[in-house]
């Protein structure tokens, strides 16, 4: 009798056994899946049928994951860059620093941030999410409740330096985690839900700090005391609460029936994915070395660093821009509300086409172009309301980049520690460029014009397009190499077949980039 064997570049190959087995390969030679056709349920001998799909299973993992994860990364965003809307709110002011110790405030925040994507993807294969991220949540909330009681600029760089080591890791380790849960094809919509909880946290950060600075006065802090405290102590509530509501793998959620929990096991070994609590012998040293020199990689983290310094500096600077345009106070702190919640409608719509249609590249040169004009139109016009629209395009096209970036990294990388190193990487550049707004935006800026900010940011969306463009022909060339290679091995012109047992990696030949 015949096996039938499922691989994930979908060959199917048959070899001669006793029972009809179906198996599905993945990174690691003992993580399989496989159905006896003898087995008492099938009430029957001879080939076994493919398993029925159970329906909508992906959408009961949204419901499972998605809250928890993105209330996480919202409370991230809105922690880490409160402190531009407390700074309109008087808090530069009331402690006394000067625009130089603001932006190195900022500094002293995104350096730990930085350091700490690799370690803490490391500590996560170790610990397991669920143990690792809500406490991270936790130590980032408190941090940020302490900011609302400091007096002096010591005080602060202190806070600013912890939150940015407590919070730095949240993003690689969500995004990591994010791509042990859903196949390939399902993962871009999911993390632009995940940065869609940023733009929501940017315009929910002019909303939220709006009502909370009129308690200036209250127990005898200044309203934007109340705003880091407040908004701390949710932070570590919520953190709490996400250890006992975020599961550690999969399969281990408890919502899921048995049949629900084999079709997304499958799923993903289909695609080469290694769940985290299964054994993974391609967790080396040399397969954290090989993500830092394969030239995808590469270009994908310098399109990080370039959209990292445009994003930050929104995140931080907006409201500022906002009241460089003539408005003060409250009114500066609502207008920069629309451009994020248009962000977060066109960041989802897009990521939707782009998983359906598996296009990251042309989704990541779109959006930059689009910023581009953006940057443009704010760089060439002196009237106000061609300024703040600009905010829109600009705003929208940058943030919206972030999706399909991460998506198209943890796409093309594997195995499992590949991949988590190379999101750690995006990650890292990301914040390097922050670190450039951090000044450029701040100590260096030039308003209420910001001329020479803007173009330099202008220039990085055209850094953006290149990178990407180049990125997107290397894998469209890849691919066809290895269509050729593959086609001659299938015409019996000599098959590798150490290669196909390598297929989990992505510098096999077996192995097909998504565009």
């Amino acid at each position: 009798m015949s096996t039938t064997v499922i691989e994930p570049a979908q060959s199917i190959r048959s070899v001669a056994e006793d029972d009809s087995v179906y198996e599905n390969r993945t990174e690691n030679e003992h993580d399989r899946v496989a159905l006896s056709a003898n087995s008492p349920d099938d009430g029957g001998e001879g080939s076994t049928p493919a398993p029925t799909p159970v329906r909508n299973v992906w959408a009961k993992m949204d419901l499972v994951v998605l809250p928890v994860t993105s209330m996480m990364f919202f409370l991230s965003s809105l922690d880490r860059s409160n402190i531009g809307n407390a700074r309109i709110a008087g808090f530069q002011a009331h402690l006394g620093i000067s625009d130089e110790q603001f932006s190195l405030a900022l500094t002293i925040t995104i350096i730990p941030y930085t350091l700490v994507n690799f370690p803490t993807n490391a500590l996560q294969k170790l610990l397991g999410p669920r143990l690792l991220l809500p406490s991270m949540v936790v130590l980032w909330g408190a941090v940020c409740a302490f900011q609302g009681l400091v007096r002096d600029f010591t005080g602060l760089i202190t806070c600013r330096f912890f939150l940015g080591l407590f919070e730095g890791g949240l993003l690689p380790g969500i995004v990591l985690y994010l791509s042990s849960f859903y196949p390939k094809r399902r993962l871009q919509l999911r993390i632009a839900i995940l940065f869609s909880a940023t733009s929501l946290a940017s315009a929910f950060s002019g909303l939220l700090a709006a009502a909370i600075v009129r308690m200036d006065g209250a127990g005898g802090k200044p309203g934007w005391a109340w705003l880091f405290i407040l908004e701390g102590l949710f932070t570590v509530l919520f953190g709490f609460s996400a250890f006992f509501l975020l599961p550690n793998a999969p399969t281990s959620a408890p919502f899921f029936t048995e049949a629900e929990k084999q079709q997304i096991k499958r799923e993903l070994h289909e695609d080469g994915i290694v769940l985290v609590n299964e054994q993974d012998k391609d967790y080396t040293w040399t397969e954290f070395g090989r993500a830092f020199i394969q030239p995808h990689v590469i270009l994908t983290a310098l399109s990080g660093f370039f959209n990292g310094a445009t994003v930050s500096g929104l995140a931080y600077f907006l409201p500022s821009i906002v009241a460089g345009l003539g408005y003060s106070g409250t009114t500066a702190q609502l207008l920069s509300v629309p451009p994020f919640a248009f962000t977060a409608v066109l960041s989802l719509v897009s990521s939707f086409l782009s998983d359906r249609y598996a296009q990251r590249g042309i989704t990541v040169i779109s959006f930059a172009a689009l910023a581009a004009i953006g940057f443009s139109i704010f760089l060439g016009s002196s009237a106000t309301a061609a300024r703040y629209t600009s905010l829109f395009l600009l705003a929208a096209g940058s943030y919206s980049i972030a999706p399909p970036l991460g998506a198209w990294m943890a796409n093309n990388t594997a195995p499992a520690l590949r991949r988590a190193t190379a999101l750690a990487l995006l990650s890292t550049l990301s914040n390097l460029g922050s670190l450039v707004s951090a000044w450029l935006l701040g100590a260096l800026a030039d308003p209420p014009r910001y001329t020479a900010p803007a173009a330099v940011l202008l220039a990085f969306q055209l850094a953006i397009v290149l990178s990407a463009g180049a990125n997107l022909a290397w894998l469209a060339a890849e691919n066809g190499r290895r269509a050729r290679r593959r086609a001659g091995a299938r015409a019996g012109e000599g098959e590798d077949g150490e290669e196909r047992d390598t297929v989990g990696r992505n510098d096999s030949v077996w192995f097909t980039y998504v565009l």
